[in-house]
């Protein structure tokens, strides 16, 4: 007999009836959190015993349970019904729940508190799941840094409205740029003038605000670039994301730590007066929450440190 080498989550299956592989879906989910559910965030899971990072990429409809009518949805609240569009990390055995409720029934678990948020039935595969291949290049992220001499990599500065992330972001690009460095520094008030102008300032939005962010990023550090990204960010999974992105060591993210209090009396833009009278909804710190990073690569006191010194202290930390 032959040996097989399978591993926790492999299936065996018969020659002349398989299950269909793929890593897109269209399922049928039911929303178990009262965290609502956003478009981009990433969440596990868990299909038999083969557990993969899926993310719903779009909402095709939300059903009303009364009517079983149609609606459109940007989120998905607790008790929730939806048709929604999965992609997975990584390709999965599956047969549709109608045909096979093992291989067609799954679960989603948030990754940062392990929680069940979610569960599901898939329908089908998505066409592009078997249409889309990578294309094969013979210039690669490690050539495009050598010929510029410098290791590649995204700094990400987080941090409240006013803290500081843009001013450090651009004299840290500035030191770079006087060392012959090549970088490109990405700032979350220009991105929104062209790539995310269609983005408002709900979690959905922001959610998929940092997802493309993230993605463009990506793209920068292969071309061989230092990539300086300056978004609030305010939400820990999404930042999580961002870092999924990017192999060891290549994602920094540095905290700008300024009190709000400092932050609003800077408010050079007007934000927080206007949040502070409810003329701007959202607003990150007053009714929108902020998730501090809980281990960053690098934490800068913005608000008892002058930026020169930031930088300095950047500069030591990313050697």
């Amino acid at each position: 007999m032959d040996e097989v080498d399978a591993s926790r989550g492999d299936v065996l299956v018969a020659v002349d009836a398989p299950p269909e592989v793929a890593d897109q879906f269209e399922v049928k989910l039911l929303w178990m959190s009262e965290h609502a559910m956003a478009p981009g965030r990433q969440y596990v899971m868990k299909l038999a015993c083969k557990q993969v990072t899926a993310t719903v990429t779009a909402i095709k409809h939300r059903v009303d349970i009364n009517t079983g009518a149609h609606l459109a949805a940007k989120t998905l609240g607790l008790n929730e019904i939806a048709t929604v569009k999965l992609s997975c990390s990584a390709p999965l055995v599956f047969e549709p729940y109608s045909t096979n409720r093992t291989l067609g029934g799954f679960i989603l678990i948030d990754k940062l508190t392990f929680e069940t948020v979610g569960t599901g039935m898939i329908d089908f595969a998505l066409r592009r799941a078997s249409n889309i291949h990578w294309q094969a290049l013979e210039l690669k992220k490690e050539t495009r840094a050598q010929q510029k001499h410098q290791t590649p990599r995204c700094i990400w500065f987080t941090g409240l409205s006013g803290s500081g992330k843009s001013a450090i972001a651009n004299l840290l690009e500035k030191r770079f740029f006087a060392e012959g460095r090549h970088t490109y520094l990405l700032d979350g008030d220009n991105v929104r003038h062209g790539l995310n102008r269609d983005l408002g300032f709900t979690e959905a939005d922001r959610v998929e605000n940092i997802r493309r962010v993230a993605e463009v990023a990506r793209l920068m550090v292969d071309a061989g670039l230092i990539v300086l990204v300056s978004f609030i960010s305010p939400f820990r999974s999404e930042r999580g994301l961002a870092r999924s992105k990017f192999a060891e060591g290549e994602f920094v993210e540095v905290f700008v730590d300024t009190p709000i209090e400092e932050c609003e009396r800077r408010d050079v833009k007007g934000l927080y007066a206007k949040a502070r009278k409810g003329e701007l909804k959202n607003f990150t710190g007053i009714d929108s929450p902020y998730e501090a990073p809980q281990a960053p690569e690098v934490h800068l006191h913005a608000g008892a440190t002058a930026l020169d010194a930031c930088v300095d202290q950047l500069m030591l930390a990313l050697g």
